[in-house]
């Protein structure tokens, strides 16, 4: 585990007595924590600055929540719908093909699972919401990959190795761009063979917000026991349809 670092701790701590104090000011928040008065006054200082605290009235000796506190929670707010709204579509999409049907977002280079559906088969892939995977091994991360300018993909890979999962994984930066394009040319419809699961095949599509961007991806994961070609054609157009579902509830309006 990282090491803790106390200042950030701190200010931590001074943030979480407005979940129980509407109001305070620097000689109460002092006595709460039992902290220097010096070290609290510059913890004050540097989150008034950042947004996060505001002065109360005109004295400037009392303290509150600041606005950016409101839009850190609004856009958790936000993550919350897509898992929700992201979790019924999936349910639709899985009833439609019976197969695993996954719903991620991307962190940085990583993919992020925010909601799934089992197949009903005996046999199916074996994941869970929460699980990370490298982006540049998956459906879903490629769908979401697609849409990132040159600079911005170069900023996340460029010069560097990317770490491959299975024996078919994309490992320089050169073959993801050409990936990128060819999913681009599918009107972002994206797929991977083997490569973040030695026995799983995925077609993914990517899903719209209210202002036409790319929030998420659906995808559909099989077993390569049950794929072939007119699978990989049926799938991809269960989960275009699925994504578009989930995009409709996310407020996008297609054209």
């Amino acid at each position: 585990m990282a090491r803790a670092v106390p200042a950030l701790q701190r200010a931590f701590d001074i943030l979480e007595l407005f979940l129980d104090e509407a109001e305070l000011s620097a000689p109460e928040i002092t006595t709460k924590l039992e902290l220097p008065r010096t070290t609290v006054h510059e913890l004050l200082g540097t989150l008034v600055e950042r947004g996060y605290l505001t002065h109360a009235g005109g004295s400037g000796s009392r303290y509150r929540l600041g606005v950016r506190g409101f839009q850190l929670g609004s856009a958790y707010a936000d993550r919350l719908d897509l898992a929700r709204e992201g979790q019924l579509a999936a349910e639709e999409t899985s009833r439609e093909c019976n197969e695993t049907v996954h719903i991620g977002i991307r962190e940085g280079t990583e993919v992020l699972y925010v909601a799934k559906v089992d197949s009903g088969h005996p046999v199916r892939m074996v994941s869970a919401v929460g699980r990370r995977l490298p982006a540049h091994c998956t459906a879903v991360g490629k769908a979401l990959l697609a849409p990132l300018s040159a600079e911005k993909l170069e900023e996340l890979y460029g010069g560097s190795t990317l770490p491959p999962m299975t024996a078919n994984s994309i490992t320089d930066y050169r073959s993801l761009l050409s990936e990128l394009a060819e999913v681009r040319a599918r009107s972002g419809q994206a797929r991977e063979h083997c490569e973040s699961n030695d026995s799983v095949a995925c077609v993914a599509a990517p899903v719209y917000d209210h202002s036409s961007e790319v929030v998420a991806a659906m995808s559909i994961a099989v077993p390569i026991l049950r794929w072939d070609e007119r699978v990989e054609r049926e799938l991809t157009g269960t989960v275009v349809r699925g994504a578009a579902n989930l995009s409709e509830r996310l407020g996008h309006r297609a054209g």
